[in-house]
């Protein structure tokens, strides 16, 4: 893999920001890890970090470049401030530069698929929600969309919204368009992409995932859940998690 740092400059934001871009190299001398590309653009995943973190939270935690690699996949990691990937009302318009933006910029600088059955969203806690988020608002965009510990009750969560996050939402709840259980419930389940949640029982989040599981099985979307196993919100519940999203995630390769 070729592992790059991308200083850019969003309009939507109006400052510079940044990107961790991992991106397929075939190798066959590198030691300890061989990587697979072809002729093709690769496959792409956007993979989006939590709430306290950054753009180069994964690379850090993780070994997501090495898992890539021998999957032959690109995975971009946006810089996503505490902002619930939403057009913030006292803040950045985080919403406009991940999903209208960033995969301009992505097209524009790397050369990754752009077919939607190569494109794929994840994310873990805040970035779980950022990612369903996506793939509710924007079904037509992925083939597969996964949630780690995700915040999957936003709403529900008056906390959140009000002591912690208050810049986003302004101090009030949510709206029906950033509710991800509203999103579930008014969708078309035919046209979702294919859905992964996780998050282990020790988890703070885990009742928020089960709600949002339970709206997701009335409005009979079909749902890849793994959230009867032991595990925290941490790091090496996620490490192990991203492993099972990528093994589940439909890629041509």
């Amino acid at each position: 893999m070729a592992l790059l740092t991308c200083h850019f400059f969003s309009d939507a934001l109006g400052v510079s920001t940044a990107a961790t871009v991992v991106l397929p190299q075939a190798t066959q001398t590198q030691i300890g890890m061989r990587g697979v590309a072809d002729d093709a653009p690769p496959p792409v995943l956007y993979l989006l970090h939590g709430l306290s973190d950054d753009e180069t939270i994964w690379t850090r935690r993780t070994s997501v470049e090495r898992y890539a690699a021998r999957r032959g996949v690109a995975v971009v990691m946006p810089r996503g401030g505490r902002s619930f990937y939403a057009d913030e009302v006292h803040g950045g318009a985080y919403w406009t530069h991940l999903t209208v933006e960033l995969p301009a910029v992505v097209a524009s600088f790397f050369r990754v698929s752009t077919r939607r059955e190569d494109t794929f969203v994840a994310g873990l806690s805040m970035g779980g929600y950022g990612a369903f988020k996506w793939a509710l608002r924007r079904p037509e965009r992925f083939a597969a969309a996964a949630s780690l510990s995700g915040a999957l009750d936003v709403a529900g969560d008056a906390h959140l919204w009000d002591a912690e996050v208050p810049q986003v939402w302004g101090g009030r709840p949510p709206g029906p368009d950033d509710d991800l259980v509203a999103l579930v419930e008014r969708a078309d389940p035919a046209a979702l992409p294919a859905l992964f949640v996780s998050c282990g029982t020790q988890d703070f989040l885990h009742g928020a995932n089960l709600r949002w599981l339970e709206a997701a099985r009335r409005r009979g979307v079909d749902v890849h859940a793994d959230v009867d196993g032991p595990g925290d919100h941490d790091w090496e519940y996620w490490d192990a998690s991203i492993q099972d999203v990528l093994d589940w995630l439909p890629l041509r390769r």
